[in-house]
């Protein structure tokens, strides 16, 4: 059934707290992302109990609402708009917005592992559009080449598939000021330094850097500096001042910085990275990929899986294509399998197998937060049963990159059917796509079986509404 957005937002902005409650506003595929001035303003179950809403994953003073693919966006919109207008009364009555930039008012006094990946992933996640579009062109290029067809036009797809990934690093430092509260162009200005030409003159420990040495974590660094400088100098700085100063001593130390010392650091991790990922799964694929895959859901389910989004993005800089990414989505593929297993059993729960049927699609697809918060989750087994066909999968992957068959995707951001455009490997597209078809059947099988066996109960559920 079609939803409207614009009564969604509605109802969502009420339940937490009203629109002058909301200081920032994102989203990422399937999850609405709130960042909230009062928490406790929250009515949960009410928020919960929303019909267009799936699930809700409470990291205060965050809050994300998962939607679902499509259904997110729109809704995004609406309530970026409500919050927009109030905060646009708020100051025309004289009153102090509550927007601010960067969405950072409420979480300056948030401390702990969990809030600095939440900061992290918000600086990722909006590149995750221009990663998918440009990673199924470089796949479609690839394509062509290997074809030999249309020899023309692949100079032109090779440069639109391949611009974004050689100025990833300025867009990292725009997000990354924007989060940390300093001037998003500043930020930019200070992450360019990164990936400029002419860094390849300049001498630091007795040798030459390289465009692009330390990647986006260099530039995450770089502009994460920048906004401190930027932020002391302000503040020391006279008003008539601050126009000159704060932006010229802002790029000047921050660029000097990352020249004479963060591009090295960064280049260091950057590249110990990519050669313990290889390492990992060339020695251990199969127990990693096992690990990997059985507790990606659980991660998934915390919102903690964007957090991998700099380690991925890494390595596809580094080496072209991620190979976590692949390992990381059989835990979908266990879920459908599982999801499916419940569908056969629970014959009599009409409720359950409708949920199922609206889900399973985008299951499939790899967007697993209506499965797990409408179907595994809520039936408790079924999510542990899920976990362990995710680990099959991940297990079959990696063993067959242990015999030297490495799967890896070219962008991140889809997963499930949808990553079949996106694979490559050592070997090749078509041995990637082989292996990680079969890891994802093995997903659904063991995920089916493990669910069918030992996930639910043998009397079947009572239909209930809820």
């Amino acid at each position: 059934m079609r939803i409207d957005p614009a009564s969604t937002a509605t109802t969502v902005l009420t339940l937490v707290g009203g629109p002058a409650n909301v200081t920032s506003v994102t989203h990422c595929m399937t999850r609405l992302r709130l960042t909230l001035a009062d928490p406790t303003a929250v009515d949960e179950a009410a928020l919960r109990a929303v019909p267009e809403v799936l699930g809700l994953v409470s990291d205060s003073p965050d809050y994300q609402v998962v939607l679902g693919p499509g259904v997110v966006e729109e809704v995004t919109e609406a309530v970026t708009r409500t919050v927009a207008e109030t905060s646009a009364r708020a100051d025309e009555g004289g009153k102090e917005g509550t927007g601010g930039t960067g969405g950072t008012g409420g979480t300056e006094q948030e401390t702990g592992v969990r809030t600095s990946l939440r900061r992290i992933a918000n600086v990722f996640v909006p590149l995750i559009p221009a990663l998918i579009g440009c990673g199924i062109l470089a796949g479609l290029n690839g394509l062509l080449l290997n074809a030999g067809w249309l020899p023309s036009l692949a100079p032109a797809l090779s440069a639109i598939a391949s611009a974004f990934l050689a100025l990833i690093a300025v867009f990292v430092g725009i997000n990354t000021a924007r989060e940390f509260g300093g001037t998003p162009v500043l930020g930019g200005a200070a992450a360019a330094v990164v990936v400029y030409p002419g860094v390849s003159k300049v001498t630091a420990f007795g040798a030459h850097l390289s465009p692009g040495q330390g990647g986006v974590l260099g530039a995450l660094a770089a502009a994460f500096l920048a906004t401190r400088v930027e932020k002391w100098v302000r503040g020391r700085v006279p008003g008539a001042l601050d126009v000159l100063l704060t932006p010229t001593v802002t790029v000047l130390v921050s660029g000097l910085v990352t020249l004479y010392g963060l591009m090295y650091a960064a280049g260091a991790v950057a590249a110990a990275t990519g050669t313990a990922a290889n390492w990992l799964l060339s020695t251990a694929g199969a127990a990693a990929g096992l690990v990997l895959g059985g507790l990606f859901l659980p991660l998934v389910m915390l919102g903690l899986h964007q957090a991998l989004i700099p380690i991925h993005t890494t390595l596809i800089t580094q080496q072209g294509y991620t190979v976590l990414l692949p390992l990381l989505s059989m835990a979908g593929a266990g879920q459908v399998g599982a999801s499916l297993a419940v569908y056969v059993r629970l014959r009599h729960d009409g409720d359950l197998r409708t949920t199922i049927r609206s889900a399973l699609p985008a299951g499939l697809l790899g967007v697993g937060e209506p499965l797990i918060y409408g179907v595994c989750l809520p039936l408790g087994r079924p999510f542990l049963t899920a976990c362990a066909g995710g680990a099959a999968g991940g297990a079959f992957v990696g063993f067959f990159a242990m015999l030297g068959t490495t799967v890896g995707a070219t962008a991140i951001g889809p997963s499930g059917w949808a990553l079949f455009p996106l694979l490559t490997g050592s070997r090749g597209a078509g041995a990637a796509v082989a292996v990680y078809a079969g890891g994802l059947l093995t997903g659904y099988a063991v995920g089916f079986v493990a669910t069918y066996l030992f996930g639910l109960p043998r009397a079947p559920r009572p239909s209930a509404a809820t």
